[in-house]
């Protein structure tokens, strides 16, 4: 069973597809670096495979399950553009209201393991509000692996990071990799994103221009894609 099956999606904002017969299918416990330009697709591509956005055409199945069911999504760990925490909120109290979502057990035990793990065990009790955008940035990857999801997603998950919560960022997902989580990630940060993956799917145009095994050649010169598939 497929981790991830995206099958022949597309995506029309109105006339206009942004989406075009994309069909892609990831097998549990690969990192994909999903890359292409600016407004190729990738941010449309993953809230679909969220199941925040519903295709026009086509379906998603997450581990062999339609992505749309409740108990599919609670599967999925998702760090989009809008990072949607609350401001009004600390640290410690937005990370225990959606570990009771979760209902995971010990929840604000968890939110607290969890601000260690992001370095911000030390303004856990501060507002939200107060935090700067790399500490917002680190809270929300937090509440993206809080509930131990089976299939995490990420769009532009290295924005705004520091180089010491880059590395944190890429130790949490190295340590996902590890235990066997199926990992999408759509990144113009080429060099940090092609060291973790092990598959690369290239947008251009909203249609999968390429998609296979990431090389060292892609990892030795990150250019090369865009090079190969998007000038010719």
């Amino acid at each position: 069973m497929n981790a991830l099956e995206i099958q022949d999606v597309w995506k029309y904002y109105g006339d206009f597809p942004a989406l075009r017969k994309i069909a892609l299918k990831v097998t549990p416990g690969s990192t994909v670096a999903l890359l292409g330009r600016n407004g190729a697709g990738k941010t449309t591509l993953l809230r679909i495979i969220a199941g925040l956005s519903k295709p026009s055409q086509g379906g998603v199945r997450v581990l062999g399950a339609d992505v749309r069911q409740d108990s599919t999504r609670r599967r999925i760990g998702v760090l989009g553009h809008g990072i949607s925490l609350y401001d009004e909120l600390s640290a410690t109290e937005n990370l225990t209201l959606y570990a009771r979502l979760y209902g995971l057990d010990e929840p604000r035990k968890k939110a607290h393991e969890w601000l260690e793990r992001t370095g911000l065990e030390r303004v856990r009790d501060g507002l939200v509000r107060e935090f700067s955008r790399g500490m917002r940035q680190r809270l929300a990857v937090a509440r993206a692996f809080l509930h131990d999801p089976d299939v995490l997603l990420f769009d532009e998950p290295f924005t705004a990071l520091d180089d010491r919560a880059i590395a944190v960022l890429q130790n949490l997902l190295a340590d996902a990799h590890q235990r066997g989580r199926t990992i999408v990630m759509s990144t113009h940060q080429l060099k940090e994103a092609l060291v973790l993956a092990t598959h690369v799917a290239l947008i251009r145009r909203g249609e999968i221009a390429y998609s296979g095994i990431r090389t060292q050649e892609m990892v030795d010169e990150p250019g090369w894609l865009y090079r190969t598939y998007e000038e010719n």
